[in-house]
Parts: structure tokens; sequence; C-alpha cells
């Protein structure tokens, strides 16, 4: 008799084509493993390949998702490395082991779970031990399924790219998933932090560490950071918006500084002037998450700081549409899916 498990797929592009299928449990090839999925964390580029493919070549059926934190169940007759019993996290660009990312100039290389590979809204997975990494002990598998993206992607700008050290102070424009981690990780690397938000969300971040937030919605905004810097601007800033707020980022540098070019929520076509760029000396870092090894370091480092992942809600599993329509209003932090806890 077939072993029953439900996962999520489409069968086109749209969030109309999803539905939540009941198909045969997986079961591990001999160099991959079982894994039990504890939960999945959505991502703004998750909703985007659901409802616009983003150009990639998506094999159908196809399930969308990429960041989870599971428990292995099975293992496949050669494995090494991992136990039954294990608590694992996937790894978002799995051919990406350490130093640069795979590709060339033409093509840089963006095989990715929940875009290039299928993706891990599922209850049970089996895939190859290279695409997980151990979770951090320190948290459950809802604030484990967090890092494999947002978390990564905030570490690796900051710490691995940019370089944060004690004093340095970094801006932060947002309060979504990668700018709370980008949060957390600076305060964790000794920095001062100044958050740009909404007057909603800014007693929620100085809560969380930040030193200070300026209003965002106000036309003066980058006059209050000029203000707080002493005209000095910030040596980091952790850009998730994209679009013309790139130029608003260089301006806002400190000479010698650097920005994290990570966002496209205000388009994937970024402009800034030239003299700030030029005469301040700043560094652009184009960030694309990271590397297996740097997942790897930073999960380190959530366990020895202690550090807690922002999640604003959580859903169930069949409670995936309304969690991307939560997606839609721009969350304080992240968004759970509780796969196998209905």
């Amino acid at each position: 008799m077939m072993q029953a498990t439900r996962r999520w797929e489409m069968d086109a592009i749209g969030r109309e084509r999803l539905t939540l299928a009941t198909c045969e449990k997986p079961r591990p090839a001999a160099d991959e493993v079982l894994v039990r999925v504890g939960a999945v964390s959505l991502n703004h580029r998750d909703k985007m390949v659901i409802e616009s493919g983003r150009g990639l070549p998506l094999a159908y059926p196809f399930t969308p998702g990429s960041d989870m934190a599971g428990t292995i169940v099975e293992l496949g007759e050669q494995m090494k490395g991992f136990a039954e019993g294990d608590r694992v996290i996937s790894v978002f660009t799995p051919d990406w082991i350490d130093g640069r990312r795979p590709g060339n100039a033409r093509t840089p290389a963006y095989r990715t779970l929940g875009g290039f590979y299928p993706g891990v809204l599922s209850e049970y997975l089996a895939m190859p031990a290279a695409w997980l990494v151990h979770a951090p002990r320190a948290l459950d598998d809802a604030q484990a399924s967090t890092l494999p993206c947002a978390g990564l992607t905030a570490w690796f700008a900051l710490v691995e790219r940019a370089g944060v050290k004690a004093g340095d102070r970094v801006l932060i424009p947002g309060t979504g998933g990668v700018a709370l981690f980008g949060l957390l990780i600076a305060k964790m690397s000794g920095a001062e932090v100044i958050v740009a938000t909404q007057p909603e969300k800014g007693e929620r971040a100085l809560a969380l560490g930040a030193d200070h937030w300026v209003d965002r919605s106000r036309d003066d905004w980058m006059e209050a950071v000029y203000a707080l810097t002493d005209d000095e601007g910030v040596d980091h800033v952790l850009d998730v918006v994209g679009g013309d707020n790139l130029g608003v980022s260089v301006q806002l540098a400190a000479v010698g500084g650097h920005v994290c070019q990570i966002g496209a929520l205000a388009g994937f076509d970024i402009a800034s002037p030239a003299m700030p760029l030029m005469l301040k000396d700043v560094t652009i870092h184009g960030i694309g998450t990271g590397s297996r090894r740097a997942l790897e370091r930073f999960v380190r480092a959530v366990d020895q700081a202690r550090l807690e992942p922002v999640i604003e809600a959580r859903y169930t599993f069949a409670e995936l549409p309304q969690a991307l329509d939560h997606l839609e209003r721009r969350p304080f932090g992240k968004i759970v899916i509780d796969v196998n806890d209905e």
C-alpha cells in the first residue's frame, strides 16, 4: 500500500495554479536522506516565483519554497555525515559550496531550491546530504527555517563581504526578514544601528536592539540620518529596497563606506548618482544569499550569540495561500509555515 504524504504543487505559473496534492512518500536514494519537514519560512522571492516564474526553468509539477528545517528520519544506504534524528536546514544554493559563486560573466549561476531545483513545501523530502547543514541547537524548527535565505543573506552581506565590526554605523532601511536579521547581526557585531521605517514599526525596532530609528515616510528622513551621524554618514547600508534607493544608500554612506545591494522590492533596475559614489570611494556589494560554508559559519554564530530570529506569524501547512497574502502586507520579520504540526 502506498504511503501517502502531501506537498504543494503548481502545474503552471500563477497563485491560482497552487494545489495541495497527495502523493507517494519519497524514499531516499543511496546518497540521499529523507527529511520530515518541520517548518518552511517564506521569502518574497517565493511569491515572485509562484506568480511570475521569474524566467526560471521550472519543471512541472513544481513545488515552491526554499527554506526549511526538519529532522532526518531515514538514510540512504551510502550516506555518511548525518544520522537519523539529526535536525537540519536546507542550503538555498546547493551548488555553491564556498568561495566564489559558480558561473561566469555571461551566465552567473542561479540554481536554487524552489527556483531551479524543486522546492521544500512538502511534508517529506528526499534530498542529497550536500543540500543540508545541521540546524542550530538553540532554535526550534520555525526559527531555524528562517536562516537559509533571509538570515544567510544578511550575514553574508554584513560579515563576510562588508566586514562589519564593533563601532561601525549600519543603516537598515526596512523591517522585513533580511532587514531584521541585519539588525540582529549588526548588533551582535557591536555596531550602532539606525533603522529607517514607518512610525508603527520604529519602537519595535528599538525593542530588538536598534540604537535609533528614523521615519522613512517623511521627505526629510535622510537629513535625520545625517544629523544622527554628525554628517559622517554610515559605514554600511543593507539596501533591501533596490530601484532608485541605491542612490539614497550611496548618498548616506560614509567616505569609504559599503552598500550591500540585496533587494529589488522597488525594481531590478537600480540607479545612483555618480559623483557621491566616486568621490566617497563607496564599495557596492551585489549580494545573492551566500555559500554552504557561510551558512555553516552563520549557524555557529547563531548558537554562540543566542540570536533569535523575528517571526511575525505562523500558519498551518494548508494555509499557504493566507500566508502569501500576509507576505504582501510587508510583515515585521518572517512568515513561517508549520508543516507537520497540524
